[in-house]
């Protein structure tokens, strides 16, 4: 018995994989970076959101008549901003946290006028 070898050419396709950092790995990689003005985070935080944010939202929810059951979630915003500031907490932390606490007021916002 004769054995017969056939070797066939194989052009191997090589892709190269792009791997992407996520948004949200980028951005908790930027809060890192912001560690050194830590300082001015904790006051445009606790400015922005005690003295116009949470007012503004206050004043709005009680203007359209919704009643005063929508004091809690905004003064829940408030101290969800309040309590990682004031313990010192990384910007890792209370960047993301400040973002939330918008995110509920905004909502608060949305809910009375819709």
């Amino acid at each position: 018995m004769a054995t017969q070898l056939i070797s066939t050419a194989v052009n191997p396709v090589y892709t190269q994989s792009v791997t992407r950092t996520s948004f949200i790995t980028r951005f908790m990689t930027w809060c890192g970076t912001q560690e050194s003005s830590r300082l001015l985070w904790l006051a445009v935080i606790l400015g922005v959101h005690g003295c116009i944010l949470s007012p503004i939202t206050m004043l709005l929810s009680l203007q359209a008549g919704a009643g005063s059951y929508l004091y809690v979630p905004v003064i829940v915003a408030m101290a969800i901003n309040l309590v990682p500031n004031l313990a010192a907490l990384s910007t890792k932390i209370t960047i993301p946290v400040f973002l939330l606490s918008v995110i509920i007021d905004l909502a608060i916002i949305i809910a009375v006028f819709a």
